[in-house]
């Protein structure tokens, strides 16, 4: 999934998101102090460091073994493959945790960069992890990426790096070139940049949860650039601008280095991004884009969040 500046454009291959940039304003409204996700049960702190989770799955020659192997894995966690019904979507009190998230000063510098952002993916992962855990899904981190060069390779294929190409997630993978970033446009502006790997994240959480793989489902088989095809697309990015806001929402003034400077940045930042900036059809318009991240950034309820729900010109 590719995150562009000034524009957006959707690959074929799987998983592919776009993401724009641009710069920001004065205070705005943020989710309530103290609003906590009711299906957390156990406070969890926010991490500075990313840690990847695997699984090792081993054969066993017997057939009660066999059996008991899959009975234990049908009972795990997977997937739930559904859009405007799905659970997570459903409780009007859900929301993420008010954390401290504690990231390095932003410099405009590959390490840097990747430092900044490997924070980042803690305090994301601290916040979504337990949320979709709650709800049985089989949460993992993203692995992430921080090419250089030209071109990386994704599973979705080589990806051309370019003023396209802010970030990228594919397939539980996020990338982060940092010469897509145009850090000499933008300068110091953190809050622009983490809005833009929250929204990136946010696919990730529509992965976790079965939500990617249901929206696919349904563009393949309308036809990617069918109307209806372009629609499902658009309901699918909103919803990830709309995890992204619902992160800074309840991270800002909560004690970290979330100050209300980036939060004011990034939501001025979102209405000069969309459709109508990238001359697309498939990621809503920029009045569109920027309400949907602020629905999720004003009261932090995911509910807000049920793009599949919404009517077709809340989605345009």
């Amino acid at each position: 999934m590719v995150a562009s500046i000034g524009g957006a454009t959707l690959l074929v291959l799987s998983l592919i998101v776009v993401f724009t940039l641009t710069n920001g304003g004065d205070d705005e409204p943020s989710a309530d102090g103290g609003y906590t996700n009711n299906a957390a049960t156990s406070t969890v702190e926010s991490t500075t460091t990313t840690e990847s989770s695997t699984t090792t799955t081993t054969t066993e020659s017997s057939e009660t073994s066999t059996e008991t192997s899959t009975s234990e894995v049908e009972q795990g966690p997977q997937k739930i493959l559904a859009l405007a019904d799905h659970p997570i979507l459903q409780d009007p009190d859900a929301g993420l945790q008010n954390l401290a998230c504690n990231l390095p000063a932003w410099e405009s510098n590959p390490a840097a960069a990747e430092a900044f952002f490997t924070a980042a993916a803690g305090c994301l992962d601290a916040a979504w992890g337990p949320f979709l855990e709650y709800y049985n899904l089989p949460f993992v981190s993203p692995t992430l990426h921080f090419p250089s060069g030209g071109s990386f390779d994704t599973p979705c294929g080589t990806i051309e790096v370019g003023i396209a190409t802010a970030a990228y997630y594919c397939e539980n993978n996020l990338y982060v070139p940092f010469a897509g970033l145009q850090t000499e446009q933008y300068g110091n502006n953190p809050g622009v940049y983490l809005a833009l790997f929250a929204h990136e994240y946010g696919h990730h959480v529509q992965e976790v949860a079965g939500i990617m793989d249901a929206a696919w489902e349904e563009i393949y088989a309308v036809g990617q650039n069918s109307p209806a095809g372009l629609e499902m697309s658009r309901r699918k990015e909103l919803q990830a601008q709309c995890f992204s806001g619902m992160f800074m929402g309840a991270h800002v003034d909560r004690g970290g280095t979330i100050t209300r400077d980036m939060y004011d940045k990034a939501w001025y930042d979102q209405e000069t991004r969309g459709d109508d900036t990238s001359g697309t059809q498939d990621h809503g318009s920029n009045q569109n884009y920027a309400a949907w991240w602020r629905a999720g950034a004003y009261d932090n309820r995911i509910v807000d969040c049920n793009t599949f729900a919404a009517s077709s010109a809340d989605v345009a």
